[in-house]
């Protein structure tokens, strides 16, 4: 807005500019950003193209692509100066690195999936891959041969054992610390937080040490999966706790004015109210604990036969198997290694999926 103020004499003229000063708006890109945008990308390939590929003496992907980003950044800075104030430069600039590093993130578990999914796509195709096992079944024989049953049987027994041990360990915990607490509910809380961040071998040899070589026990699945309870239990326990937390304290109040007892109030209310969460909690525990190789590898060790019961022989499952197989060295297994991952794979993303779905009905009822 201008405004102009002229005096009585015609030689003395006030002109006054007032532009008022309007908010950004931060999801709305104007033709500005988008032109400095596409030209800062085409400017910043043809410059390094030509000095990167033509002047100099290199070559390689990466480095181009390094180079390539680098350049845009600066190329992006210089344009977008040209007609904005210090803090659009600022904020354009933050958000190319921001949507950069989330590129780069986005790129790596692209490549990660797809080569996996690519290199056991042979052997996935193949129904005997997942109705076999690999008794008598050389590293070198076809993929028509051989499977992957003993694997997800042993992924199945153990982690049924170490959800059995370690869910109501859990939920107990997250209780306790929740709704009951006292003295030992801040060591607990540590402990639990702690063993978060403890490496799953140290579970696979506290498991080794106190069950195999100070009871005698042998090298069996049940004792893979109490070292795979021992991994999960933190995450259910913390997860739980904070779901927990999350439930209104109304509605303990309101139970307990209506004369039920901490624990009816407990289990008939907050519990139920916290089901959902409860059950995000599980899930996360079962992905943690299903993808565990150390753990498996210590306490009961691979095995090429189908195995049935945990408290007798060493009991395989679909990591350890992953493990050995890749670790073989021979292409055909390398193969079948690959094919496990992909079925793994797949599990942990369903588990993922269930997660997410849970979490969203949770939301969507409050």
């Amino acid at each position: 807005m201008t405004l102009q103020i002229e005096s009585a004499s015609p030689e003395i003229e006030i002109i006054e500019d007032d532009d008022e000063d309007y908010p950004r708006l931060m999801h709305v890109r104007t033709v500005d950003e988008i032109t400095s945008l596409v030209g800062s990308v085409a400017a910043s390939l043809a410059v390094v193209w030509l000095i990167y590929e033509r002047l100099l003496p290199l070559s390689g992907s990466l480095g181009f692509l390094v180079c390539w980003y680098a350049a845009f950044l600066a190329i992006y800075a210089g344009v977008t100066a040209l007609g904005n104030p210090r803090t659009v430069i600022v904020d354009r600039l933050a958000s190319a690195a921001i949507h950069g590093a989330a590129g780069v993130v986005l790129a790596a578990l692209v490549s990660t999936v797809g080569y996996t999914l690519w290199q056991g796509l042979p052997a996935v195709l193949h129904w005997h891959f997942f109705s076999t096992d690999m008794a008598g079944v050389g590293p070198n024989d076809p993929l028509n041969r051989g499977g992957v049953l003993h694997a997800i049987l042993g992924s199945v027994i153990e982690v049924g054992i170490a959800v059995a041990i370690s869910l109501p360990l859990g939920i107990g915990t997250a209780v306790y610390l929740t709704e009951v607490g006292g003295r030992m509910s801040s060591t607990v809380r540590t402990v639990i937080e702690a063993m978060t961040a403890v490496p799953d071998i140290l579970a696979g040899l506290f498991i080794y040490t106190t069950l195999i070589v100070a009871l005698g026990f042998a090298r069996t699945g049940f004792a893979a999966a109490l070292a795979i309870s021992v991994t999960m239990l933190p995450i259910i326990a913390r997860s739980a706790e904070v779901v927990l937390r999350v439930v209104p304290s109304g509605l303990r109040e309101a139970g307990l004015a209506l004369g039920a007892s901490r624990w009816q109030t407990v289990r008939r209310i907050v519990l139920p109210t916290a089901r959902p969460g409860l059950a995000t909690a599980v899930i996360l525990g079962v992905a943690r604990g299903v993808g565990e190789t150390a753990p498996v590898l210590i306490t009961s060790g691979a095995s090429t036969f189908l195995n049935a019961n945990p408290f007798t022989d060493p009991m395989n499952s679909l990591p350890l198997f992953i493990f050995s197989a890749v670790r073989s060295g021979q292409p055909l297994n390398i193969t079948r290694g690959f094919g496990a991952a992909t079925l793994l794979l797949l599990i942990v993303v369903v588990l993922f999926a269930v997660t997410r779905f849970l979490a969203r009905q949770r939301i969507g009822r409050r």
